[in-house]
């Protein structure tokens, strides 16, 4: 299978910041790349290299057989970009905004026309066709800007955040849209900080942190790294934390984390484990205020893997605004 997106070695630094390190990135024709990581991490900016919107400073990459340094007009041609923030005109329709995307990419007014009742109607948006973008819910914006993204019928496409600001309704809707375009053929880099979102979407996962590698496999195979399971405890008291700590290093199969009067422990035997737990616990005395059994988060591979969890700024160095690059993509 050839690999539509690679990426080998790309460094890029703004002053002393190192935002990425030596990273080494490959997706397979029809498949989807998850990038997680921290914001912070480096995400955005490996997307604005592979889709030319950055030169980096050494290391090479191709997108679609092109060369993204020497042969970004033909890079652009190939690909589609939709970033964290929703690239659409707020004072255009949802149709004057695809008709102006296919005129940009030089699809002729005819075409552009026809493509974009056709991309309104695929992404349920032709009922608001003519009303103006600003008077669209978030989840209408985002799927218009995904709809933007694929004017031109390219076969790659990066979604940087995609969901980000989602509620779980909207978030869910458009992870559906994203699988009908894989399956498809389209091929896929998707950035993300949500684990369930890698979850749902990517045949593979390369997690960095501080613009490098620090972990590639499925998703399944990221959470066995950090434990395929968790128990969280939270204690009605503090008084009661050494007995809770005591009792769940008994059957922990990694580091505990302590946060408050809460317990998390890495566990293997799920529920029977649980009941182990549970009846050591009530024989030491210790008061719950609430327990669960649960599978790792996005923070818990990084807490296991970088001693930290995500992070709150954003993902790009001081003065690289995605909003701005994104729009400058089209």
């Amino acid at each position: 299978m050839n690999d539509i997106i690679e990426a080998r070695g790309l460094v890029k630094k703004y002053g002393d910041v190192v935002a990425l390190d030596g990273l080494d990135l490959s997706v397979p024709e029809g498949t989807v790349l998850g990038l997680l990581g921290p914001n912070g991490a480096g995400k955005t900016t490996a997307v604005n290299i592979l889709t030319t919107l950055l030169v980096p400073d050494s290391g090479s990459a191709r997108v679609a057989g092109a060369d993204v340094i020497e042969s970004p007009g033909e890079v652009r041609k190939r690909i589609g970009l939709s970033g964290q923030y929703a690239a659409v005109d707020e004072h255009l329709t949802g149709f004057e905004n695809l008709d102006m995307i296919g005129r940009l990419y030089h699809l002729g007014r005819k075409r552009s026309k026809s493509r974009a009742r056709e991309l309104l109607e695929r992404f349920d948006l032709a009922g608001a066709a003519d009303r103006p973008a600003k008077t669209y819910s978030g989840g209408m914006r985002r799927r218009l800007d995904l709809a933007g993204a694929l004017v031109a019928e390219v076969p790659s496409l990066f979604l940087d955040g995609p969901t980000t600001g989602l509620d779980p309704r909207s978030r869910t809707e458009l992870w559906g849209t994203i699988r009908d375009l894989v399956s498809r053929g389209t091929t896929l880099l998707l950035t993300t900080q949500y684990m369930e979102e890698a979850d749902q979407l990517a045949d593979d996962i390369v997690v960095i942190d501080h613009g490098r590698e620090i972990a590639h496999g499925t998703a399944d195979g990221l959470k066995a790294m950090v434990g395929g399971e968790r128990i969280e405890v939270s204690l009605q008291s503090e008084a009661s934390m050494d007995d809770a700590q005591r009792v769940l290093a008994r059957f922990a199969v990694g580091e505990l984390h302590i946060e408050g009067r809460t317990v998390t422990a890495p566990v293997s035997g799920g529920a029977q484990t649980l009941t182990e737990v549970l009846r050591f616990l009530d024989s030491e005395g210790v008061k719950l205020a609430d327990v669960g059994l649960r599978r790792p988060t996005l923070d818990d591979v990084f807490l296991s893997l970088t001693g930290r969890v995500a992070e709150s700024e954003n993902d790009d160095p001081p003065g690289n605004d995605p909003s701005k690059t994104t729009q400058e993509a089209l």
